[in-house]
């Protein structure tokens, strides 16, 4: 874990078995939909909140909306007045633009991560769109009750300064990554930074519980697909990652490491 926390700091496959798996997590999103009393609990474990009391968690999650997106559909646009925040509860977002005909990839967002905050904050228009690469369940809010929160609510806001700048941190740890790093290298870091935000271990393996293809990966990492794939056998083959149905799991941190010297 130490070796994956310095490496850290530093358009489909398998559509099969994904289409399967959305179908079964959509279910499970319904079931959890209808239990609207474990809202609070949720928010508990969401960053943004962390250090509100319970009365303060009662009021978010009073004030908060629920709302599932099936997998593919725009959570926001570029061209939307930025005019709500989303919380993911569960599920795999992409932050992307297009330019021309490329779909340039941003970021991949998962369980916790927030967004449309910047332009809430600014209040200038979106700088990206967001869809879902799975069936997500998002909390959201209007700019009234986010900004309420902000201003009544010291921890938010401390919280929120915290997650803006481990955004711009990751962005120059990647601009670093880019600048120094072979491909190989670039996905090893890829790889270990989201098991370290989005992974749960399990006998020595950490599983990434985010939806990933390597077309995803190739755009975060400045790659081709071809030069990603090559790279993901490679660490499939030494043992280092598998592989199953766009899962990926970690099962040699420092192995992977080692390659984002």
């Amino acid at each position: 874990m130490k070796a994956w926390n310095l490496c850290c700091r530093l358009k489909t496959e398998q559509r099969q078995h994904r289409s399967r798996r959305m179908r079964g997590q959509y279910n499970m999103l319904k079931m959890d939909e209808i239990r609207k009393d474990n809202t609070r609990n949720l928010l508990a474990d969401i960053e943004l909140f962390a250090g509100l009391t319970p009365t303060q968690l009662d009021w978010v999650a009073q004030h908060a909306h629920r709302r599932i997106f099936e997998a593919g559909r725009n959570v926001l646009t570029i061209e939307q007045p930025g005019e709500a925040v989303y919380i993911i509860l569960h599920g795999t977002v992409k932050i992307h633009i297009e330019q021309g005909e490329r779909d340039v990839i941003l970021s991949i967002l998962g369980s916790g991560d927030l967004l449309g905050e910047m332009s809430l904050i600014d209040s200038v228009g979106r700088s990206a769109s967001a869809v879902t690469l799975e069936s997500s369940l998002m909390l959201w809010m209007d700019r009234t009750t986010f900004t309420y929160l902000l201003d009544n609510f010291p921890p938010v806001a401390r919280n929120l300064v915290k997650i803006l700048s481990a955004r711009v941190r990751l962005s120059d740890q990647l601009i670093q990554a880019l600048a120094t790093l072979d491909v190989n290298g670039r996905v090893a870091r890829q790889l270990l930074a989201f098991a370290e935000k989005y992974g749960r271990e399990k006998d020595g393996v950490t599983q990434i519980r985010i939806t990933l293809t390597q077309g995803d990966i190739a755009d975060l990492v400045g790659a081709s697909r071809k030069r990603v794939n090559q790279a993901m056998v490679l660490f499939k083959e030494q043992g280092l990652i598998d592989n199953t149905e766009g899962r990926i799991a970690i099962k040699d941190g420092e192995g992977l490491a080692r390659y984002c010297k």
